[in-house]
């Protein structure tokens, strides 16, 4: 059954990483929610039939963002399963509350929290995470709060993307805005390392191995990803979230005069890209790492 609000809080101080989520990046992530969420349709369609979640099972969604997958993970648990979505922004869960209650579902709930810090301590079957790992400022913490969440021998997905070179989705703005403002600076407010920091097949082991996870595996998926319902739309994304957003929001008075300019860039590399059937569509290409907690 849902819990109830008074329940949903993991108590413990905000780091700088949960409070720029919160403050700057949270409005941005709303406004284009078209995008962050039905963009990654083709994403979730190659890797939710193959997670080994099954009905019944208790099951763990971290950095659940609007919660569609947490619902999606209800469904595959079915009404003998049990699914709670933790995410540090509040308002992600307010409309992750409301779409789960939408859909009719009584066995998804939703907490506050950061997973660097502390997770749920009921042993989950299985413990997901799509695209939220790689913004672990600690990410051995993260991830050794993740497998000790499960029970001995369960299960572990986390997916994040690979490299720049295969995913112009989000680094070929960066590569123009750069050609027309500065790099952010050392100081620079972030949301953490930043979407390619767990790229690398060598290192991610590594981080997964010191959190005390075994059998660890990595898959390609390649696929397309939804940028902009058109031209305009996909720069505004481009401009307010992720590695270019953070270049222009760095420039700050400079940017904005310089904004025709980068505009005008964007679209003619954007132009590139667009479909008459989908709107603009670009290549992403992701891993999906699997793990187990050991068998006790």
């Amino acid at each position: 059954m849902t819990k109830p609000e008074g329940s949903e809080v993991l108590t413990h101080d905000d780091s700088q990483f949960v409070t720029f989520w919160n403050e700057v990046l949270a409005p941005k992530f709303i406004a284009f929610k078209h995008i962050l969420v039905d963009g990654l349709t083709h994403h979730s369609e190659a890797i939710f039939p193959t997670l080994p979640v099954g009905e019944g099972d208790r099951v763990l969604d971290v950095g659940c963002g609007f919660g569609d997958t947490a619902i999606k993970l209800a469904r595959l648990a079915g009404p003998s399963g049990d699914v709670v979505g933790v995410d540090c922004c509040d308002v992600f869960l307010d409309y992750a509350r409301k779409d789960a209650e939408a859909a009719g579902l009584t066995n998804v709930s939703f907490m506050r929290g950061d997973a660097e810090i502390a997770l749920p301590g009921e042993k989950f079957d299985f413990v997901f995470s799509r695209f939220g790992t790689m913004f672990f400022a600690n990410p051995v913490a993260g991830l050794r709060n993740m497998r000790k969440a499960l029970k001995p021998g369960g299960k572990l997905v986390h997916i994040v993307w690979r490299d720049r070179a295969d995913n112009p989705w989000l680094s070929m703005a960066k590569d123009i805005v750069l050609k027309i403002l500065p790099p952010p600076g050392e100081d620079a407010q972030t949301c953490g390392p930043g979407p390619f920091s767990m790229s690398d097949e060598a290192m991610v082991t590594i981080m997964m191995k010191s959190a005390g996870c075994e059998n660890i595996e990595f898959r390609r998926v390649d696929a397309p990803v939804f940028v902009g319902k058109n031209v305009k739309d996909a720069i505004a994304f481009q401009l307010a979230i992720g590695p270019a957003g953070e270049v222009f929001r760095e420039a700050g008075a400079e940017a904005e005069e310089k904004r025709d300019q980068v505009e005008a860039a964007l679209a003619e590399a954007i132009n590139r890209q667009k479909t008459e059937a989908e709107g603009i569509v670009m290549n992403s290409s992701s891993w999906v790492i699997s793990a187990t907690n050991p068998a006790q």
